[in-house]
């Protein structure tokens, strides 16, 4: 029978072993090649070299200051990459990944020749590690303008897409491994048992996505590719979209695109594709837009109402998201738009 310590150690390196071989399938074996997968690929390779750099260490603990070193300068990639990775999706361009990337590179360079681990262990524990994982930290944080999307639809209640499921995955998960390192004691251990899970978990996604009928994974906005809407069906489309606004169907709160697309009488994936390749903006961004439309013809000419009780009448279920998306759209609070406008 195996002792613990080695079951630690087999399941702790196979998920380390897991992240390079999904690394190197998302580089060169992925079927739709886009740059974001490259940004995906060096992720989960620099986030694998600080795993595996933990495993072998707590089981040995004479490893060479070289290879500790090279996992402890991994870190300061993996917030980059996570960065990189969301932002190239979400705005569907080629970010600048020089200025993200060169300078940290340039730096641990330097501090590795001229500060090398094996002759300054006090000043890589004390200070350099810490300073890694704070950049680690602020680039987990800028990285969730990218996610907030995705959660407010949660709160809408709004179904997800596949793609936004994953990129979920990616960041809770790259914030889970960040928050073991920097707050558990030293137990590099549960590091790499929480990072089997979280790889293994990316596979099953990754498995399940491939093998699904429905949209493809690695390229959501090909979902539509060789089913254009015929100009009958378009101008029929435009027409009812008037719909939603003359009857007010915003104000519920929890309205979904199922439920305007049997309003509009149309199929749902029919309405979905004009929404976002007529328009140009997802459902929720649109219902959002009727709302504030709402709110600020409220806020114009009701006085003796709460700017929170005109934001639920305008279709909002909460003040942070009535504020939030208003803010965002008009480049004012409700307050202060209610100010400048009222009559």
């Amino acid at each position: 029978m195996r002792s613990p310590n080695e079951l630690l150690f087999f399941f702790s390196a196979l998920g380390a072993f897991n992240g390079f071989l999904l690394s190197l399938y998302f580089a060169i074996n992925a079927k739709k090649k886009i740059f974001a997968n490259y940004f995906l690929s060096l992720l989960l390779l620099v986030l694998s070299i600080r795993i595996i750099k933990s495993v072998f260490f707590y089981f040995n603990p004479h490893l060479s200051n070289t290879f500790i070193q090279i996992g402890l300068s991994a870190c300061i990639l993996i917030g980059p990459f996570l960065f990189l990775y969301l932002k190239s999706y979400a705005q569907n361009d080629k970010p600048n990944w020089v200025k993200h990337v060169v300078p940290y590179l340039g730096i641990m360079t330097v501090l590795g020749t001229f500060y090398p681990y094996v002759e300054h262990q006090a000043i890589w524990s004390r200070g350099i590690v810490r300073v890694i994982y704070f950049q680690w930290f602020l680039y987990i944080v800028l990285s969730f303008k990218y996610i907030q999307p995705i959660l407010q639809k949660i709160r809408e209640k709004e179904s997800l897409k596949k793609l936004e499921v994953w990129f979920l995955s990616i960041y809770f998960g790259v914030a889970f491994v960040w928050f073991a390192y920097t707050f558990a004691a030293y137990t590099s251990y549960i590091v790499g048992a929480l990072s089997f899970t979280f790889i293994l978990y990316l596979i099953i996604l990754l498995l399940v996505f491939r093998n699904s009928q429905e949209t493809v994974f690695f390229q959501e906005k090909e979902r539509y590719k060789n089913k254009t809407i015929d100009e009958e069906t378009l101008d029929l489309i435009r027409q009812k979209m008037t719909i939603i606004d003359e009857k007010e169907l915003f104000l519920n709160p929890n309205f979904t695109l199922e439920e305007a697309a049997k309003e509009l009488k149309v199929t749902k994936h029919t309405l979905s594709q004009y929404v976002n390749e007529v328009l140009g903006k997802s459902f929720s961004n649109l219902i959002k837009e009727y709302r504030i439309e709402k709110a600020k013809s409220l806020l114009e000419t009701e006085k003796n109402y709460t700017i929170e009780s005109l934001g639920y009448d305008s279709g909002f279920n909460s003040k942070s998201t009535f504020f939030t998306a208003f803010k965002k759209q008009t480049g004012l609070t409700p307050t202060e738009y209610q100010k400048q406008h009222s009559k």
